[in-house]
C-alpha cells in the first residue's frame, strides 16, 4: 500500500472514530464510511452505488425525511421460487435480523432501512456486512448474521440447513 493511501486510511478511521461521526449522521457521512469498508464507490451526498467483494450495493440518504437504506439486489424475481419467496419471508422475522428482503422492480433485494440520523458508524458498518451477508445466504440460510431468533416450529430445519451448509465449506 502507498504512502498516500495509508495516510488516507489512518486519517479516515480517525475521522469515524471520533465522537462526531458517532451519531447525528446526515447525508455526507455515510460517504466517508462506506469509503472505507467498500472496494469502490461513486456517486454524491444521498445516493452512492459501491461494491463489496465484488457485490453491488447501493446507499441512499434523505436527511428532510430522516431515511437511509443500503440495498444490493439478489435475484431476479423469474428465478426465485415460491418455496424460496416463503423462506425469506420467514427469514425477515427469525434470521435476516435488521435487513429484510424485499421485492421492487422484479428483483429480490436485500434491504437496510433505518432512521438517518439516528444512526452511528458501528450501524452503517453493520448494515453494509448484513446486506452482503443476506445476499450471500439467500437460498441456504437466510441469514444475515449468526443471531437467529429462534421459531421452535423451525429450529431443527434451521440447524440442518447451518449443518447442510457447514458440510457444503468442508
Amino acid at each position: 500500500m502507498g504512502f498516500l493511501k495509508i495516510i488516507c486510511f489512518y486519517l479516515f478511521t480517525f475521522l469515524l472514530l471520533s465522537p462526531a461521526y458517532s451519531q447525528n449522521m446526515d447525508n455526507e457521512k455515510p460517504e466517508k464510511i462506506l469509503y472505507v469498508v467498500s472496494d469502490t464507490i461513486a456517486g454524491e451526498n444521498g445516493g452512492w452505488e459501491f461494491s463489496v467483494n465484488g457485490l453491488p450495493m447501493l446507499c441512499i440518504t434523505d436527511q428532510v425525511n430522516n431515511r437511509m437504506r443500503i440495498i444490493a439486489p439478489v435475484r431476479e424475481m423469474k428465478d426465485v421460487s415460491d418455496d424460496q419467496l416463503k423462506e425469506a419471508m420467514a427469514a425477515n422475522f427469525h434470521s435476516a435480523l435488521d435487513v429484510k428482503y424485499a421485492i421492487s422492480n422484479d428483483l429480490v433485494w436485500a434491504a437496510f432501512i433505518h432512521p438517518l440520523k439516528e444512526l452511528s458508524k458501528d450501524q452503517v458498518i453493520s448494515a453494509v456486512s448484513q446486506v452482503y451477508n443476506a445476499y450471500s445466504t439467500f437460498g441456504t440460510t437466510y441469514s444475515s448474521t449468526d443471531l437467529v431468533f429462534p421459531d421452535p416450529q423451525n429450529r431443527e430445519k434451521e440447524q440442518e440447513k447451518k449443518e447442510k451448509l457447514r458440510r457444503s465449506k468442508i
